[in-house]
C-alpha cells in the first residue's frame, strides 16, 4: 500500500436525501489502494447508504463519487464496476438452486467464466455443500455463499457489509483468513460491522460516522491517542500489600483507585504511563503482575459518537 497512489475510493461533499432527512450529509473521504477500510457508526448513521452510492446503485444528491478515478455516476463506471465485489448485509439467494448453480447465475451476471465458481466455493469452504440446495443452508452457510459470490471475477475493491453476519467462531477465522490473503494480493477492502472487536486489530483506518457526517478518521492508534480516555491499569499485589500499592498510585490515578481482594484497578492519563509504571517499581515488592490496557475501539468509539467533529491520519 502506497500512500502517495491515487485513492481508490475518493468522496468529496457526498451528500444523500430522502425526502426531507439527509441520511448522508458532506462526506469527504479518501480510501486509499490495498488497504482495509472500516466504516462504523450506530443504525442509521448513513454506512449502508453511503455503500449503495459507492457501487453506483442509488445517485448521490450532492457531491462525487470516484472509484479508481472513474465517477460512479459516469458511462465509464460500467467497466469499472466489474471490479468490485459487494457483500450486501442481507445476502438474498434463490433457494431452489444448488449453492454452485447460484454462483454460476451470478457468474453469467457477471460475465465470468463458470469454471471461476469451483474456486470462489473452495476459498469460503463451501466445496462439501456445493451440490446442495440453498434452501438446506444455514445463515452462515449463505452467508459464506454471498461473499463467494462477492469474489468471483477476482474484483480489486470490495465492498462488505457486515460480512460476518451469522458466521460462527470458526467461519470468522476463516474470513479473516481469506481477506488476508486478498490485502497480500493488493485488494481493497472497505467494510463495516457492529463487531467492533473484530475491526480492532485488523483495519488500516477506519471513519465514524454520526448522523450522516464522518465524525473521525484514522488509525484505530491515531484515534486513541486524541481521544481524551484514560488507560486501564490493573495490579495484581501479593497479601498485604494492596494498601501500599493504592497508596502509591492513587495521585497519578483519574479517579479513586479500585481495590477487589488482591486486584487493583485504576485508569491513568497516557501521559501518566511512565509515572504510574515508577510508582509501581517503587513498591515492587508488593506486587505480582502489572497489565496496561489501551482503549477499545468500542470505548473509542462512544468517546467520539457523543464527541466534535476530528479527522487524523
Amino acid at each position: 500500500m502506497n500512500t502517495s497512489d491515487p485513492p481508490a475510493v475518493s468522496l468529496r461533499a457526498v451528500t444523500r436525501q430522502f425526502g426531507t432527512v439527509r441520511a448522508v450529509n458532506g462526506v469527504d473521504l479518501d480510501i486509499r489502494a490495498g488497504e482495509l477500510f472500516g466504516l462504523i457508526g450506530r443504525n442509521g448513521a448513513g454506512k449502508s447508504t453511503l455503500f449503495r452510492m459507492m457501487l453506483g446503485l442509488i445517485p448521490v444528491s450532492d457531491g462525487e463519487i470516484r472509484i479508481e478515478g472513474v465517477r460512479v455516476d459516469g458511462s465509464a463506471f460500467r467497466a469499472v464496476r466489474r471490479r468490485v465485489g459487494y457483500l450486501p448485509e442481507n445476502v438474498v439467494l434463490y433457494d431452489n438452486l444448488s449453492g454452485r448453480e447460484t454462483l454460476r447465475f451470478f457468474a453469467r451476471l457477471k460475465g465470468v467464466p463458470a469454471t471461476a465458481c469451483d474456486a470462489a466455493l473452495e476459498r469460503v469452504g463451501l466445496s462439501p455443500a456445493a451440490d446442495r440446495r440453498v434452501s438446506g443452508y444455514s445463515r452462515g452457510m449463505r452467508q459464506r455463499l454471498g461473499f463467494a459470490q462477492a469474489l468471483l471475477g477476482n474484483p480489486r475493491i470490495l465492498f462488505l457489509d457486515e460480512p460476518t453476519t451469522g458466521l460462527d467462531a470458526d467461519a470468522i477465522r476463516g474470513f479473516h483468513d481469506v481477506l488476508r490473503g486478498l490485502r497480500e494480493e493488493g485488494v481493497t477492502i472497505v467494510m463495516t460491522s457492529h463487531i467492533l472487536a473484530e475491526l480492532q486489530e485488523r483495519v488500516d483506518r477506519l471513519a465514524i460516522l454520526v448522523d450522516g457526517r464522518v465524525r473521525a478518521e484514522g488509525s484505530v492508534q491515531s484515534l486513541r491517542e486524541h481521544v481524551d480516555l484514560p488507560l486501564s491499569v490493573t495490579v495484581a499485589v501479593r497479601l498485604d500489600g494492596a494498601a501500599r500499592v493504592a497508596a502509591a498510585i492513587q495521585p497519578l490515578a483519574v479517579a479513586a483507585v479500585v481495590v477487589r481482594g488482591r486486584e487493583l484497578s485504576a485508569g491513568c492519563r497516557r501521559e501518566a504511563k511512565m509515572a504510574m509504571l515508577d510508582a509501581l517499581a517503587g513498591v515492587r515488592a508488593d506486587v505480582e503482575d502489572i497489565q496496561v490496557r489501551e482503549p477499545s475501539l468500542e470505548d473509542v468509539f462512544f468517546g467520539l459518537s457523543t464527541g466534535g467533529a476530528m479527522a487524523w491520519s
